[in-house]
């Protein structure tokens, strides 16, 4: 918490040495001085208070562009103007993510984006497996699917701006970031709607 201007006088006032070279009358000179050194203390004292918020990207505004840098976002998934609890989520999930090629990682990451999905994967047929079962060939073992509603709606938080959009649509942005984080020896298909 920042002090005050009259604190940061009173504490330079403290630091003088007595004696009639430095009156301790307001409207003197050396008050006036102090006056003066205390608000660019304060100012100084206030943005150091500041910085600590800017220190942490979840609720950066003033350095967002410099962590978006650092992380190397924006995302190229993303195709519109981004709110800036978008913006901070997607820097949490850049720096909290420990990457994966299971099913539960994908589903934890549409769940980040705002999407409700399964993901299916496939496996060989093998002459055990039983009749019903679907014939997949080998190379099925590197594909899975990744079922989602017919059209997402992703509504976002109150914290945005007035100019910031509600809501949005479609399941663009997911496929995207699937693809682009998926491992590069597989095959990801996408099923929208009812089974």
């Amino acid at each position: 918490m920042a002090l005050s201007r009259d604190q940061y006088k009173d504490l330079m006032n403290q630091l003088a040495p007595p004696g009639a070279a430095l009156p301790q009358a307001p409207e003197s000179l050396w008050q006036q001085l102090l006056a003066a050194r205390a608000g660019a203390f304060e100012r100084l004292d206030g943005r150091a208070d500041v910085l600590i918020n800017e220190a942490d990207p979840r609720t950066a505004y003033e350095l967002l562009s410099d962590w978006e840098r650092v992380a190397g976002l924006p995302d190229p998934c993303v195709d519109r103007e981004q709110t800036i609890a978008e913006r901070r989520a997607a820097l949490l999930r850049v720096f909290t993510s420990t990457g994966g090629a299971s099913r539960k990682y994908f589903q934890e990451l549409a769940a980040d984006l705002g999407y409700a999905v399964a993901v299916e994967d496939y496996t060989a047929h093998t002459v055990g497996d039983p009749v019903d079962k679907p014939i997949y060939g080998i190379a099925w073992r590197w594909a899975f699917t990744v079922r989602s509603a017919e059209e997402t709606v992703i509504y976002h938080s109150v914290i945005g701006n007035v100019g910031e959009a509600l809501a949005t649509w479609g399941n663009d942005r997911l496929e995207c970031v699937i693809e682009r984080l998926k491992p590069a020896h597989t095959r990801v298909l996408f099923a929208y709607g009812e089974d």
